[in-house]
């Protein structure tokens, strides 16, 4: 059987005999809606727990009214969602100059002013304002009290001074979080980095027994984060594997989201009855695999239908290198991945978590890594470097015992196994 994986902005030939193959795991498809912002503009018009977005608007006339924006790493439809919604805030009486994008960068880089473009298009750079959150600009971070788990809340002072707030996400599963978007907008989008260092700490108590989404106490603490906020209004999208919109929810912080949780989870989440041999997954072209830093959500997916001391082959581009400096210092300092995993427990620092994620499969299965990182900054992340999916898929077969059962995700990013008990 021959696949074309994703990699980057182009694709990676692979053959398998049709005897090897456990199974091939793909997304659920769904239909988009014919026409996408018919659907948005129904969405705006009648919301989730809110009020229509206009009538919203006209009462409360915001003089600063802000809308959290997704960054590079995170493909988002804006030609389906922006129109929809900049016309219902003109419609509302709201003038251009009182609306701020911001782009919740989490604790991502900055974007460029290509990348500004590149992302939301020439119309929405030159008529709009647009920030860029930097969760280390002690400047412009406001304390906003503890949350829950006693931490002090830093948030963004643009989102903070906003009298009416507006997010836009992408609803998609999450490593630890359980699914992206509504919340996450907010913490750990534009809050300040000690805020989301000590939120995503918690990963590694939850990661190998990770609870539902809405018992998820990381996920709940970003819900209590976007309270505290003051979120007026969420637009989320659920796409496919192109980053094409196939459903649209908006409204409030909580009822709009967990709705778009409960759809997202029908197309990504597949159940599977036993692990496999060996697991080929790609992260789902560009910009999923961007660098490593993005590319471990596959790794973690493959992880899940991979069993102990099988092989993993993750398919990605990575041209961005290792994505995140502490990130990379934790995979170049020559520590085993128990050394690693005690590391992190022991002391949590953003960019160590996802070396944690690395360390973590590692510990329990061989990974093959085919991309565009050297060979020797493979073997910092436990891999071995393959040329090819082709050559990995051969290399590994020969490992093991003959039977080896494979299991292919040609969209490793997004697809989620599940495994019976």
């Amino acid at each position: 059987m021959h696949f074309d994986l994703k990699y980057g902005k182009i694709t990676n030939p692979l053959d398998i005999k049709e005897e090897c193959i456990l199974d091939i795991i793909y997304p659920k498809k769904k239909s988009p809606p014919e026409d996408t912002h018919a659907a948005v503009e129904i969405a705006l018009k009648k919301p989730l727990g809110t009020e229509p977005l206009v009538t919203m608007l006209k009462k409360r006339q915001p003089k600063r009214l802000v809308i959290v924006v997704n960054d590079i790493t995170r493909p988002t439809p804006y030609s389906s969602l922006m129109p929809p919604l900049l016309r219902s805030i003109e419609e509302s009486g709201v003038p251009r100059e009182n609306v701020t994008l911001i782009t919740a960068t989490g604790i991502h880089r900055p974007h460029t002013p290509e990348e500004n473009l590149q992302v939301y298009g020439r119309e929405l750079v030159e008529n709009y304002r647009i920030v860029c959150h930097d969760a280390e600009d002690d400047e412009n971070l406001v304390r906003k009290g503890t949350l829950p788990s006693g931490y002090d809340f830093l948030l963004n002072r643009v989102v903070d001074e906003a009298d009416f707030l507006i997010t836009i996400g992408v609803v998609m599963p999450h490593f630890f979080a359980g699914y992206s978007g509504g919340r996450k907008s907010i913490l750990p989008g534009v809050s300040g980095k000690s805020t989301v260092q000590l939120n995503h700490a918690r990963m590694v108590e939850l990661m190998d027994d990770l609870p539902p989404v809405r018992e998820n106490p990381i996920s709940l603490e970003m819900i209590h984060a976007a309270r505290i906020a003051g979120v007026d209004f969420i637009l989320n999208a659920v796409t496919d594997d192109n980053g094409t919109m196939i459903d649209v929810y908006a409204g409030d912080l909580e009822d709009a989201w967990y709705a778009a949780v409960d759809t997202s989870e029908e197309l990504y989440v597949t159940e599977i009855r036993e692990l496999a041999d060996i697991c080929i997954a790609s992260a789902s072209g560009h910009p999923r695999d961007i660098n490593i830093y993005q590319a471990q959500k596959a790794l973690d997916h493959a992880d899940k239908a991979t069993r102990p001391g099988g092989t993993i082959i993750l398919v990605a581009d990575c041209s961005g290198g290792y994505g995140d400096q502490v990130f990379e210092d934790f995979m170049r300092a020559g520590l085993s991945p128990e050394g690693i995993m005690k590391r992190v427990k022991e002391d949590f620092i953003m960019g160590g978590h996802k070396a944690y994620c690395f360390a973590k499969v590692a510990a329990e299965k061989r990974v093959i890594l085919v991309s565009n990182v050297s060979k020797e900054e493979t073997a910092t992340l436990f891999a071995k470097k393959a040329a090819s999916p082709q050559e990995a898929l051969n290399e590994s077969l020969r490992r093991h015992e003959k039977g080896a059962r494979v299991r292919v995700l040609p969209e490793g990013g997004i697809t989620v196994p599940a495994l019976l008990t």
